[in-house]
């Protein structure tokens, strides 16, 4: 990649010049020169093919360029930057910007200068190589009021220290300019050039120098960034249904609420908030998908009451003095419920944005579910492969089975207890400190013959709430089977809409509303959802019957060389029946979840 600047940005300096101070190089330079700095530093943006802002057009120079885009399309760009007071720097953004996205001279006008972008090293990136736009308003757009404008160009010297005095106070300018192209090549050389950046990582590391911060979060945001991750979400439909109809059928909470979507994505939960009457809703990713989302929103004409911010939650600010919510709404949910540790972001959510009083989380709830497996199925595929691949034993291969937690689909049929309450997740008011976790567990084997159990079997149920209050324990979860009428409302057959209900604001409604309990479950008795199971494959098979019994602990916390994954250890023993006293030996298994 090739980038040229001009030979001068002007900045007033506001110092007075000493006549008698004109070195004697300056002096001879100046002397051989026929045209004035300005027409100098201009030549090289003047003689290049430029490209319009707006559109796929080229002319004869920057200037005809900017000229055209006045003309046509009432747009100005120093105008625009003399109202937003942008900097060298953020005037270099916006061309890029506008030169990436597109927008329309309109979008642009509409800017507040807070925008992200202004302070965004990508947009330093030129995006049309060698681009004339750069160079000429690097020159013309000086703060230099009685030199560096076109329009005011400055009367010629009537005598000699006038001249003199014009031509130090130029080099003085062109100095300075040297300086911001030095500034601006170095910013760019450090933020972009990946060849010196493989330089700096081969060079040995100073003795004193201490260890590199770790880095948790950018392989997770970039994981993000591709369409078929979203496309798995949001085809999940026990997923997005429930999310779906506890929004569309609850609108006395969304009718004119300030709502805050954490961790947006292609912003489908954002795009139903608004759908319900949200007031406005805030819109937040720190990946990629969040320029998608924004694209999005202004294709389903709601960008006055989207907003997409992009960054991490825990350092934005909600725009327009913003200070706090009504709901925020979050799919944050991993594989074992809490993989992947988004859970953490979407609290401090809680406790930066959520109104104190009246304030709903959605989901409110998750409960932790666990049990017993049978597992022979999943020890096949696993385990029993590598004994013999074409008559050769790769088993070695399985040895570092029994340390990862396996993600699949355990079916109904394939589990030997009922599931234990492990732990319950309230969000309205669990701390980050409370997700690293130890319960202890009691499970009874229901097989009818004895059998040998292989694994551990772990999955999760969610629950959403008006009121953001505790869901009793003994309210079920709603086990989604394929055909159910939830997926037919929101995926209806042959582009028929779904049926419509009557709007109404009584009170009758609002205690209707203030009762319901929408939910899903993850578990083998359900629909499979993109969340499968999490499977804790046993070294040592448990050797069950009807009514024997498992006891332990299941210690769950994040680890410690990645906070995004999980460690996991379970510690239990076995008993034959309840009649009996003897129990066996305390099993320690340690599991990996990633």
């Amino acid at each position: 990649m090739t980038i040229r600047f001009a030979a001068a940005t002007i900045h007033t300096t506001g110092e007075d010049v000493d006549d008698q101070s004109v070195s004697s190089e300056s002096d001879s330079d100046y002397a051989e020169e026929d045209n004035n700095f300005e027409d100098w530093v201009s030549d090289q943006a003047q003689n290049q093919s430029c490209r319009s802002l707006f559109e796929d057009k080229a002319f004869s120079s920057a200037a005809a360029a900017r000229a055209h885009d006045k003309d046509v399309h009432n747009f100005d760009l120093r105008t625009i930057s003399a109202k937003l007071e942008l900097d060298l720097h953020q005037r270099l953004r916006l061309i890029n910007f506008i030169r990436k996205h597109a927008p329309t001279p309109e979008d642009i006008r509409n800017l507040t200068g807070a925008e992200t972008f202004f302070s965004s090293d990508e947009y330093l990136i030129p995006q049309i190589e060698d681009d004339p736009l750069l160079q000429l308003e690097m020159d013309d757009w000086s703060d230099d009021e009685d030199l560096s404008s076109t329009d005011q160009r400055p009367a010629p010297p009537a005598d000699l220290p006038s001249a003199l005095r014009q031509m130090q106070l130029l080099e003085r300018k062109l100095a300075q300019a040297h300086r911001d192209m030095a500034e601006y090549r170095s910013l760019v050389g450090q933020q972009f050039d990946a060849g010196r950046f493989a330089e700096i990582i081969n060079e040995p590391v100073p003795s004193s120098a201490g260890p590199l911060p770790r880095d948790d979060d950018t392989h997770y945001f970039s994981s993000y960034c591709e369409n078929d991750i979203h496309a798995v979400m949001i085809q999940d439909k026990v997923r997005t249904s429930t999310y779906a109809s506890f929004i569309l059928t609850n609108p006395i909470l969304f009718r004119d609420a300030v709502v805050l979507d954490v961790g947006c994505g292609t912003g489908i939960l954002s795009l139903l908030a608004a759908k319900s009457g949200a007031k406005h809703v805030y819109a937040v990713d720190a990946s990629d998908i969040a320029e998608r989302a924004e694209q999005i929103v202004k294709a389903n004409g709601l960008e006055n009451v989207i907003t997409v911010i992009r960054g991490k939650v825990e350092e934005i600010s909600l725009p327009d003095g913003v200070e706090h919510v009504d709901i925020i709404i979050s799919e944050w949910m991993g594989y074992a419920l809490l993989y992947e540790s988004m859970l953490d972001s979407v609290l401090q959510a809680r406790d930066r944005f959520l109104k104190p009083e009246g304030g709903v989380m959605a989901p409110s709830q998750c409960r932790i579910m666990f049990g017993l497996c049978e597992g022979s199925e999943i020890l096949k595929e696993r385990v029993g492969f590598w004994s013999d691949v074409y008559g050769f034993d790769l088993s070695v291969m399985a040895s570092d089975v029994y340390k990862e937690a396996i993600v699949d689909v355990v079916g109904p049929e394939s589990m030997a207890s009922e599931p234990y309450f492990l732990k319950d997740l309230h969000l309205k008011d669990i701390t980050t400190r409370q997700l690293d976790f130890t319960s202890q567990f009691t499970l009874v084997s229901t097989t009818p013959k004895r059998t040998k159990i292989h694994a551990f079997v772990l999955y999760f149920d969610t629950f959403f709430t008006t009121t953001g209050e505790p869901v009793p324990p003994e309210v079920p979860v709603r086990v989604t089977k394929e055909g159910d009428v939830t997926l037919a409302e929101v995926w209806p057959v042959g582009g028929k809409a779904p049926p419509q209900r009557r709007a109404s604001m009584g009170s009758g409604l609002k205690q209707k509303e203030d009762k319901r309990v929408i939910s899903f479950s993850t578990g083998p008795r359900s629909q499979p959802t993109h969340w499968k199971q999490t499977i804790f494959l046993l070294r040592d098979p448990i050797h069950a019957e009807d009514g024997t019994i498992v006891t332990g602990s299941f210690y769950c916390k994040k680890s410690a060389t990645n906070s995004r994954e999980l460690d996991v250890e379970i510690h239990y023993s076995v008993r034959q029946n309840a009649e009996t006293t003897t129990v066996g030996d305390t099993v320690v298994q340690i599991y990996k979840v990633r």
